[in-house]
């Protein structure tokens, strides 16, 4: 899986976006400008010691991307959708694009990709979620309807023995 953030504008956002995508092995692709620079300590921190594990790619513009990922399936985050992120079937080589924290993703990008919209279902009187958060939602379904190929799925839960001090 690829998570695309086209144009985002919190470091935090993004610090905790990549650690998200570390953790599921999901690429990450920056499409520009970004509100911030990528080596800022915000990033390091919401990323922690992960952000050096993790497969990011820039790109100058999305028409930059678009070239060098032809024929890519492109599902597109947005309030504007009509089907729910869980009405699609995802693929493991597919792409899940959010916009910049405050706008989105462009009218025109939308518009020219419609079919690939995709919303995640809230209040009307609630404009948006967190960009993160989004993120985290969309992506662990897409890993869902996969079988979480190649992920842990199974904890070990160690037995605790307390003592009845009653």
């Amino acid at each position: 899986m690829h998570i695309i953030l086209h144009q985002p504008e919190i470091p935090a956002n993004t610090g905790n976006i990549g650690r998200t995508c570390v953790a599921t092995g999901t690429g990450l692709h920056l499409i520009e400008p970004l509100g911030f620079r990528l080596g800022e300590k915000d990033i390091r921190r919401a990323g922690m010691d992960y952000w050096e594990h993790l497969d990011v790619t820039r790109y100058m513009n999305f028409e930059e991307f678009l070239s060098l990922h032809p024929g890519a399936k492109i599902w597109m985050a947005t309030t504007k959708a009509r089907q729910t992120y869980t009405e699609v079937s995802y693929s493991p080589d597919d792409f899940i694009m959010f916009g910049k924290e405050s706008a989105g993703i462009p009218e025109e990008i939308l518009v020219a990709h419609e079919a690939d919209c995709i919303r995640i279902p809230m209040l009307p009187r609630i404009r948006s979620l967190n960009l993160s958060n989004s993120v985290a939602i969309v992506l662990y379904e897409a890993l869902r309807q996969q079988g979480f190929a190649q992920m842990q799925t199974e904890g070990e839960l160690h037995r605790l023995h307390w003592k009845n001090n009653r």
